[in-house]
C-alpha cells in the first residue's frame, strides 16, 4: 500500500512513522509511506498557505491553489483523497478495513479553521474524523488512520490471526485476558481458561465480550443487535 500525506507540520511525523509496526511495514515492504510538506507547493517568498476567510470570522483557511497543485501531483488512477476533519463521520473498525483494501491513500491534513470549499468539492472523496472534538491539525488524527490501516496489511503482524479476534473485530469490545502466573496476589485466573476445552473457552470469551460491551459501550451492541 501506498500512503501520501500532505501537512503544514511534518516534523510531527518523525518518530511515531519510524517505530513499532509501521517502522516493520516499512522494512517488509508492505507500507510505502511519504510526508509531504504542503509549503512546498507555494510559489510566494511567504509560502503562504493560508488567508482570511471571505465574510469575516476567526482564524484562518488554508487556500486552495497549494493544495490544487499538491493533489494533482501526486494523484494517481488508484489514489482517493481523504480530507482529515472534525466535522464528518468518525472513523470506526469497519472503515478502516475499508481503508486497508485500497492501494493508494492521500491524506491532507487539514490546519486553522479548516480548507477552502472548493477544495471539499473538487479534490476530496470522502472525509474523515477520529472523534467527536477538535486537535490543534490533521496530523494526529494521521498517524492514528495510518497506524490503524497498517496492522491489517498482509505479512505485517506476526500472528496474522491476531487482528480477527481483538476489540471491534466482531463489533464487541474484547474479551478478558489472563497471563502466567495463574495465581497472583490471590486473584486467580478463571478455571476455563486452564481447562483445556477450547470450545468452552470460546462461549465463554463471546460471553465475557458481550457482557463487556452492553457495560461499557451500550451503542455498540445495538449496531450488531
Amino acid at each position: 500500500m501506498k500512503i501520501d500525506v500532505l501537512t503544514l507540520f511534518p516534523g510531527m511525523f518523525a518518530g511515531p512513522l519510524d517505530e513499532s509496526i509501521i517502522k516493520r511495514a516499512r522494512e517488509l515492504g508492505a507500507l510505502e509511506l511519504r510526508i509531504h510538506n504542503l509549503r512546498d507547493y507555494t510559489h510566494d517568498r511567504h509560502k503562504t498557505v493560508d488567508d482570511k476567510p471571505f465574510g469575516g470570522g476567526p482564524g484562518m483557511l488554508l487556500k486552495p491553489e497549494p493544495l490544487f497543485e499538491a493533489v494533482e501531483d501526486l494523484v494517481q488512477d488508484q489514489t482517493r483523497v481523504f480530507l482529515l476533519s472534525p466535522s464528518c463521520r468518525t472513523v470506526t473498525q469497519n472503515v478502516i478495513r475499508e481503508l486497508a483494501q485500497l492501494s493508494h491513500l492521500l491524506l491532507i491534513s487539514g490546519s486553522y479553521e479548516g480548507v477552502d470549499e472548493r477544495v471539499r468539492e473538487c479534490l476530496v472523496d470522502d472525509e474523515l474524523s477520529i472523534g467527536d472534538y477538535v486537535l490543534t491539525n490533521g496530523a494526529l488524527p494521521a498517524m492514528v488512520i495510518i497506524d490503524a490501516v497498517t496492522r491489517l496489511l498482509p505479512g505485517v503482524l506476526g500472528d496474522e490471526a491476531s487482528v480477527l479476534d481483538e476489540s471491534f473485530s466482531h463489533g464487541l469490545i474484547e474479551y478478558l485476558q489472563f497471563t502466567r502466573p495463574a495465581e497472583f496476589r490471590g486473584m486467580k485466573v478463571p478455571e476455563i481458561l486452564l481447562s483445556g476445552h477450547h470450545a468452552e473457552i470460546a462461549k465463554w470469551r463471546l460471553e465475557q465480550a458481550k457482557r463487556r460491551t452492553q457495560e461499557r459501550r451500550p451503542d455498540l451492541m445495538k449496531q450488531t443487535a
